[in-house]
């Protein structure tokens, strides 16, 4: 296991160091796990290259002092966004007015030329002088893995989602997809029509989602996968077969204990006070993510559900675009359920919110990043997904009994304000359901968290590196 000085483990005294090359999609539940796998190998004693765009570099937390002088950040600039109809700036994900993904996806492509001239003079240093081992990506960067595979490097590709959302596809929906041989669920109507535009139309960036996957895909010579077969080994097992693939899983990378952003917000100072003085296990931590905000009519209903649940709560809400501060959330809300609810809408310390023993429930998007950062510290969850692959992971911890989904209307995926009283109700105050949802939560934070198991997983996936590389 790798010590807290950044001395590497038993894998990385044989044969000689790697560079690795890492290159993350432009989101931050993608950027903060590749920055966790980069300090994995750097304190296994190999090089790393991390690329990304300029801001969003800069907005990644520092490098711990004893492995910065292992870990390179590459900076390739983002043609003008102004040309693509994007803000100035807006270089991540949760930088963008919802419905804005393509265009973004089309100013990623422009960075192909610039990877490549990073990737030409990376490999005229030679074999043993810096020339890369490998480069890891996404599955959005089919360009980048072509070079790869034009320069000779290997290449492999990232996948930042459970097993189970593709042995559902491997396995059909009824064969215990979930990986502990529960049934898995069938996605509602919303969801599904949703996904299939998302993943199946060409947009403005000229290529599909599924598109890019597949020629991500083709390049690559293994998967990894942010998972562990302590989590759901039967959907890991039938993953080589449906890919065609060997896949390699990584582990969680649980994070670092600042919560993977530097603290920005104006309500940081306020909030630990706060949960202090609340008795434990009491208050539901609400967080929806930075991306693909609720409508304003859904979140006012979100916070008349938490106001008629009249259960203590601490709520990082992102504002939607395009609508005043002081009109988002229903008239007097704050004023009736002052003293026990707290709104924050600046950056909140998301990990040290979910290790504070007063949290009692998350009420998630369920992103994978945010259900791992639950599962770490057990904590049931309240389930409220809003789109991509949050619906799977929803389902998924639905069936492993962690918690329960916000009931939603099947055409549009709306929701009212009893439906989320319902579901916290369910998990905070309801005594027989609430000891199922703390005690399924606490076994898999057996996992999340044992650090002896995700550290193994890692000295894996680098033996599986190391495998492909000459000596």
């Amino acid at each position: 296991m790798t010590g807290a000085d950044g001395a590497g483990s038993s894998s990385s005294s044989s044969l000689r160091r790697m560079h690795v090359v890492i290159f993350p999609w432009l989101a931050f539940g993608h950027l903060l796990p590749g920055l966790e796998l980069a300090q994995r190998l750097a304190s296994r004693g190999h090089r790393v290259s991390f690329v990304s765009t300029p801001r969003n570099l800069a907005r990644l937390p520092p490098l711990p002092p004893a492995l910065a002088p292992r870990v390179d950040l590459v900076a390739l600039p983002l043609p003008r966004l102004e040309d693509y109809g994007l803000p100035d700036g807006a270089e991540s994900t949760n930088d963008l007015p919802f419905g804005a993904f393509e265009l973004h996806r089309k100013a990623f492509d422009g960075l192909a030329a610039p990877f490549a001239a990073f990737l030409d003079a990376a490999c005229a240093q030679g074999v043993g002088n810096g020339r890369p081992d490998w480069v890891i990506l996404d599955n959005f960067h089919h360009w980048a893995a072509a070079a790869a595979v034009d320069r000779k490097v290997s290449c492999a590709m990232l996948l930042h989602v459970p097993a189970s959302i593709f042995a559902a596809l491997a396995g059909g929906q009824q064969q215990g997809a979930t990986g502990d041989g529960q049934p898995a669920a069938t996605a509602p109507r919303f969801e599904t029509e949703r996904n299939r535009a998302m993943y199946s139309t060409d947009g403005a960036s000229g290529i599909s989602v599924g598109q890019r996957f597949s020629l991500t895909l083709q390049c690559c010579d293994f998967i990894g996968m942010r998972t562990c077969a302590e989590f759901e080994p039967e959907a890991l097992s039938r993953l080589p077969t449906f890919f065609v693939k060997p896949v390699v899983p990584f582990g969680f990378l649980p994070p670092s204990p600042d919560g993977g952003r530097r603290a920005t917000g104006k309500d940081d100072d306020a909030i630990t006070p706060w949960l202090d003085a609340r008795p434990a296990e009491t208050v539901v931590y609400v967080a929806l993510g930075s991306e693909a905000p609720l409508s304003v009519e859904l979140v006012r209903e979100l916070a008349l559900g938490l106001e008629l649940a009249g259960v203590p709560f601490l709520w990082a809400l992102r504002k939607p675009a395009g609508v005043a501060e002081a009109d988002v959330l229903p008239a007097g809300f704050e004023e009736r359920t002052r003293g026990r609810g707290l709104v924050a809408t600046g950056w909140v310390p998301q990990i040290g919110i979910l290790a504070h023993g007063a949290v009692g429930a998350f009420l998630t998007h369920c992103g994978w990043s945010s259900t791992v950062e639950g599962l770490l510290f057990g904590r049931p969850l309240i389930m409220l997904p809003i789109h991509g692959d949050q619906g799977s992971n929803a389902r998924l911890m639905e069936e492993r009994k962690v918690g329960v989904q916000v009931a939603r209307d099947e055409d549009d995926g709306s929701f009212d304000r009893h439906a989320v009283a319902r579901a916290v109700r369910a998990v905070m105050f309801e005594d027989e359901s609430r000891r199922v949802f703390v005690e399924n939560a606490k076994k898999l934070q057996g996992i999340v968290g044992d650090r002896t198991c995700q550290e193994r997983c890692v000295d894996e996936f680098v033996e599986r590196l190391k495998s492909s590389c000459s000596g």
